[in-house]
């Protein structure tokens, strides 16, 4: 029965796996709450990347451990399935619901790398226009100040 001691941890591994993919998209919330807020800082920001790296380290952890235990029972699935099909079909509805949430996490992705886009073209339009207006007054100062010979 150790076996099955394995499959009940392979499903309890895509368990935690949902629960961590539904954090990165509570994550990706808050990063597209923070691009969108025209006052917000760059250190929200990278507080939610760090938040979102230590997740998908998580995934990665438990994507390997999950591999692990899958290769211990691979045979004894290949012989009698059987005595697994509960867990087994747990598994396969886990799956589709990571795949689910994927899904979701990458569209969430893309739509937060448009919004950074676009605040960063803002703030580089903003750039510009500072370096105008310094520039403006730069040449007024300057002319402000030379003599001028036609006043007397």
């Amino acid at each position: 029965m150790a076996e099955m001691d394995y499959v009940v941890m392979m499903r309890e591994s895509l368990e935690k796996k949902v629960a961590i993919l539904n954090c990165i998209i509570a994550e990706n919330f808050k990063q597209k709450d923070i691009l969108s807020a025209p006052d917000s800082s760059p250190d929200d920001f990278d507080a939610t990347v760090e938040t979102k790296q230590k997740y998908i380290d998580e995934l990665n952890s438990l994507d390997d451990g999950f591999q692990q235990m899958f290769d211990r029972v691979k045979t004894e699935f290949e012989k009698d399935k059987a005595p697994y099909a509960e867990e087994i079909k747990k598994m396969q509805q886990l799956i589709a619901r990571i795949t689910d949430l994927s899904v979701t996490v990458q569209k969430q992705e893309q739509e937060n790398k448009n919004l950074m886009t676009q605040k960063f073209n803002f703030i580089k339009t903003k750039a510009r226009e500072v370096r105008k207006s310094q520039s403006v007054v730069s040449q007024y100062y300057k002319s402000m100040m030379k003599p001028d010979s036609n006043e007397y």
